[in-house]
């Protein structure tokens, strides 16, 4: 059938060929992304994936080679959603263990407040040293992670994640002594 399908591109012989790995591929995609809708939209597109690639690679074990594509497409998905979530650098400071606690609390709206914290922050970020501040802003801001940080900056990814740390320790000191003031 895979042959057949590879010198037609028949949809029918494809439908036939997929259809009985259909609920692999969906047990294999709720592994990765635990929820049933997402899952099942994924088994579409893993079909509407095989429907060029299968004309494209020589597949000679499609078994295990569609539950790579299947978690592939899942990661890509996983991956994708995660750059879409976007993590500011003030709710990672207030939410550490560390216990950072930045109330303001004069009767201003909850925007003009997170506008002030936004404000005092880049206000500290200013005033870290260069490293600190470029480390900080590449992770938390930009989200890079370690390895981009230090291809970026040339530095080294232990000094990285050490200027990171320390930034941040800096970053905090420096707004908890600016709200007291």
């Amino acid at each position: 059938m895979l042959r057949q399908y590879r010198s037609t591109g028949d949809l029918e012989i494809l439908g036939a060929l997929y259809e009985p790995y259909m609920v692999l591929v969906y047990g294999v995609c709720y592994k990765y992304l635990q929820d049933e809708a997402k899952s099942q939209d994924a088994v579409m597109q893993v079909f509407e994936e095989l429907i060029t690639k299968l004309r494209v690679h020589e597949v000679s074990h499609f078994k295990s080679w569609l539950h790579t594509l299947a978690r592939n497409t899942c990661l890509m998905q996983l991956r994708k959603e995660s750059k879409n979530l976007m993590l500011s650098i003030e709710e990672e400071i207030y939410t550490q263990e560390d216990g950072l606690d930045f109330p303001i609390s004069d009767d201003r709206s909850e925007s003009e407040e997170q506008e002030a914290r936004l404000t005092l922050m880049e206000s500290c970020l200013s005033e870290l040293r260069q490293e600190q501040e470029t480390c900080v802003r590449l992770f938390y801001l930009e989200q890079r992670c370690y390895k981009e940080i230090a291809d970026i900056t040339g530095y080294d990814i232990l000094k990285v994640k050490s200027h990171i740390q320390n930034g941040k320790r800096n970053l905090k000191i420096c707004m908890e002594r600016k709200d007291n003031d």
